[in-house]
C-alpha cells in the first residue's frame, strides 16, 4: 500500500529531495533541468514527467521509481497520452533514409501542394492526429528524397520542404510516448531550415524547437533559441511578407509562454504585448497555417499566459473575451477550450470546466485524447461533485480513461 496517498507527486519530490538534502538547483542539475524546472514540478505547475525522466530522478534521490511515485503510477501513465495507432509508420519514415531506393523524386511543385493539403485538413479534421499519421510516411520519405536527388536551388528549396514536412511530423508526435523520434524530428527540421537559407522555414523551424526545449523544461533555452531566431529576422520584417511577420509574431508569443511557465509574470506580458503588435500588423482575416498566429489567436493566448501563470482568475476572464468559433483551426480550437477549462478548474468551478472540456471534445476529439491537462482535470474531476459525474464519466469514456 503508498504510504502516502494523500500526496501529490510535487509534494511527494519535494519531500524526498528535503529528505536527502539536496537543494532545487542540484537535483536540477543532476537530471539536466534548471532549479525553476524542479520549484515548478513540486508546486503542481506541470505535470508529473513522463518515465525516462521520472527514472532519472528517483536515481537522483536514491529511492524506487514506485516510491516517487506511489498509487500515482498508473494515473501518470493515463495523463500523458497514448500512442496512436500511426505511430510505428511515421517512426519508421523519420528513422529511415532512403539513400538508393532508385525512385525518381517527385516535383518540389507537387510535394508543397500535398504539405499545404495536409496543413488544411489538420485544421479541418476533428481526427486531425489520424488524418497526419495517414499522410506523414509518404511525405517524409518524398520529401527526404527530394533532397537528395536535387542540387542547387532545387536542393534549399526541397530543404524548407522537408523542413516544414518535420514540422507536421512534430505536431503528430507531440505528446505520444516517442521522445527520441521528436527530438529527432526538432533536430532535422532546424538544419533542413539552415541549409535552405528560407526565413520562414528558419522560422518555422525555430517554433517547434522552442515548444519541444519548453515542454522538456529546459526554459533557459527555449527563451534562448526564440529570442535568437527573432533577432535574426528583424530587420525582414519593416516590409514583410504576412506569412513571415506572422511567423514573427509567434515566436514572440512563445518567449510569452516560456516565461509564463517559468513564473515571470511581467515578461510573459511584455513579450505577449509585443507580439499583440505584430497581430495589429496583419490583415485581419489572416491565419498562419502552421502556428495560427492571426489577430484571432490573440485572446486565446491571453488565456494560456494566465493560466500558465496560476491567474485562473484572469484566464477565465480573458477566455470570456474570446469566441471560440472565430477561431478557424478546429484542434486548435479545441486547444483553447481546454485552457479555458483549466482556468474554471483552478477556480473550483467543476461544471464549468467540464462544460469547456465537453466543447472541446465536439471541436476536435484527438486535441482532448492526447492533451495531458484535459487528461488530468477529467481524472481529477471522476471523484468531484455529484452534479458532475455523470458527464465526466460519459467525457472519460470518450477520452479512453475509463472502460
Amino acid at each position: 500500500m503508498d504510504p502516502m496517498p494523500e500526496l501529490t507527486f510535487g509534494q511527494r519530490l519535494k519531500l524526498y529531495r528535503e529528505r536527502l538534502g539536496k537543494t532545487r538547483a542540484v537535483l536540477g542539475g543532476l537530471v539536466g533541468r534548471s532549479a525553476e524546472w524542479v520549484k515548478a514540478v513540486e508546486n503542481d505547475r506541470l505535470l508529473p514527467p513522463r518515465v525516462h525522466m521520472l527514472d532519472r530522478i528517483a536515481r537522483a534521490l536514491k529511492v524506487d521509481v514506485s516510491a516517487l511515485v506511489g498509487e500515482l503510477g498508473d494515473r501518470s501513465a493515463a495523463v500523458n497520452g497514448p500512442e496512436h495507432p500511426a505511430l510505428a509508420a511515421v517512426r519508421d519514415a523519420v528513422n529511415r533514409i532512403p539513400l538508393s531506393d532508385g525512385l525518381q523524386p517527385q516535383p518540389l511543385a507537387q510535394i508543397r501542394e500535398r504539405v499545404t493539403a495536409a496543413w488544411r485538413a489538420r485544421h479541418q479534421s476533428s481526427d486531425h492526429r489520424t488524418v497526419l499519421g495517414t499522410l506523414l510516411p509518404d511525405l517524409i520519405r518524398d520529401a527526404q528524397r527530394a533532397v537528395l536527388a536535387y542540387e542547387g536551388d532545387d536542393r534549399r528549396r526541397a530543404q524548407a520542404v522537408l523542413a516544414e514536412v518535420l514540422g507536421l511530423a512534430q505536431m503528430f508526435l507531440a505528446y505520444q510516448p516517442a521522445a527520441e523520434v521528436l527530438w529527432r524530428v526538432a533536430d532535422r527540421a532546424m538544419i533542413a531550415a539552415q541549409e535552405s537559407a528560407d526565413p520562414e522555414a528558419l522560422a518555422r523551424a525555430g517554433w517547434f524547437l522552442c515548444q519541444l526545449h519548453r515542454e522538456a523544461g529546459d526554459w533557459d533555452t527555449a527563451m534562448a533559441v526564440t529570442l535568437d531566431v527573432v533577432s535574426a529576422l528583424e530587420p525582414r520584417t519593416a516590409d514583410a511578407h504576412p506569412n513571415l511577420l506572422a511567423l514573427w509574431g509567434a515566436l514572440h508569443f512563445e518567449a510569452a509562454y516560456t516565461a509564463a511557465r517559468s513564473g515571470e509574470e511581467g515578461r510573459a506580458w511584455r513579450y505577449w504585448d509585443l507580439a499583440d503588435r505584430v497581430a495589429q500588423r496583419l490583415p485581419a482575416d489572416f491565419y498562419q497555417p502552421q502556428t495560427s498566429f492571426s489577430r484571432v489567436i490573440m485572446g486565446a493566448h491571453g488565456v494560456t499566459i494566465a493560466v500558465e501563470l496560476q491567474k485562473s482568475g484572469e484566464a477565465v476572464r480573458q477566455a470570456n473575451g474570446v469566441d471560440p468559433a472565430a477561431i478557424p483551426s478546429r484542434p486548435r480550437r479545441a486547444r483553447h477550450l481546454i485552457e479555458a477549462a483549466r482556468g474554471h478548474h483552478g477556480r473550483g468551478d467543476s461544471e464549468a470546466a467540464v462544460a469547456t472540456l465537453r466543447r472541446a471534445y465536439e471541436s476536435a476529439p484527438e486535441t482532448i485524447r492526447f492533451n495531458g491537462y484535459a487528461r488530468q482535470i477529467t481524472l481529477d474531476l471522476l471523484d468531484g461533485p455529484r452534479s458532475v459525474r455523470n458527464d465526466v464519466h460519459d467525457l472519460a469514456l470518450k477520452v479512453g480513461l475509463v472502460a
